[in-house]
């Protein structure tokens, strides 16, 4: 992309994290910002953050919205067009984290974390995708991208994360797939794919954000074992949510489809599709850190055949 002065984002999880981030960059490169979240509160103090900080040609338009939900998304395109046109950028970034062994996992907890982190990735892309492909038919200088974030879990599978895993190994399939639907009808709209590891965001708080009858249910001790370790890595991440956003916007001028916020995290990528292409069993996570799964594996309730094992 070769400018975004006087163009449009829009971002969904903007209140925080990545997506602050995001509209903070934008609003400093001259772009109109749609910032779209479900959490009112934050996201009235972040749009007017947002506002006070823009130059003179930035305007913002704060939505609430649920991205799980079809008719809240559809509402963002509408009241988008209405105010800017059809957006020259869309950050599918909503998302929310949970943790615990996978058998354990509420039929609930599927609905909650799949309905967030795929399903409005994929409402994102049903509801965004017509409006920029409109837009470039009706001018040739258009130019469009609709990024998904998704995380190095969407690469690798680490043990005790099993349904945020399985939604970002989703929104990495939707959005290689996306990429290649778009090349073959035009080359003025593309995509990309965020994969952050583990980054200083509110994402270890998702729970604040769960529906009410939800968030009631008692957490197992996996679930709390999750909680406990995915916050203390995330709170002690070395790459900030602004450097990520920074990464995504020179990903955006270079038209690059994968964006890492941590490279070195690609060597266990490389070792799991070796397992894939072998056809070898998976290979230890915790192969080069072995203190951490000594210290998963002891604070996890074990079978009584796994102790007389040992």
């Amino acid at each position: 992309m070769k400018t975004f002065q006087g163009r449009t984002a829009v971002i969904t999880g903007a209140a925080s994290g990545f997506g602050l981030e995001t509209a903070r960059i934008a609003a400093r490169e001259g772009m109109n910002v749609v910032m779209a979240d479900v959490q009112a509160d934050a996201l009235e103090r972040a749009a007017e953050e947002i506002a006070k900080s823009a130059n003179s040609a930035t305007a913002v338009l704060p939505f609430r919205l649920d991205v799980s939900k079809a008719a809240d998304v559809e509402a963002l395109a509408a009241a988008t067009v209405e105010r800017f046109g059809a957006p020259h950028v869309v950050f599918n970034n909503a998302g929310v984290g949970a943790g615990g062994l996978i058998w354990e996992h509420s039929a609930r907890d599927w609905e909650w974390v799949m309905g967030v982190n795929v399903m409005g990735v994929a409402h994102g892309v049903r509801v965004f995708t017509p409006l920029m492909l409109e837009a470039a038919r009706a001018d040739t200088a258009y130019e469009g991208c609709i990024v998904n974030t998704a995380s190095m879990a969407g690469l690798l599978n680490p043990p005790n994360m099993g349904v945020y895993n399985v939604s970002k190994h989703a929104v990495v399939s939707l959005a290689e797939t996306l990429y290649q639907d778009l090349a073959l009808v035009t080359d003025q709209v593309t995509a990309s794919v965020l994969c952050p590891y583990f980054v200083p965001t509110g994402i270890h708080q998702s729970h604040r954000n769960r529906p009410r009858e939800e968030a009631a249910t008692k957490p197992t001790r996996s679930q709390r074992v999750a909680q406990a370790m995915t916050s203390k890595a995330v709170e002690s991440g070395r790459v900030s949510a602004a450097q990520v956003a920074g990464l995504v916007f020179d990903a955006l001028r270079a038209r690059r489809f994968y964006i890492y916020s941590h490279p070195k995290a690609l060597a266990a990528v490389q070792t799991r599709l070796e397992d894939i292409m072998l056809a070898r069993n998976p290979t230890d996570p915790f192969a080069d850190k072995p203190e951490i799964g000594a210290e998963l594996r002891a604070a996890l309730p074990a079978c009584p055949t796994l102790k007389a094992v040992k």
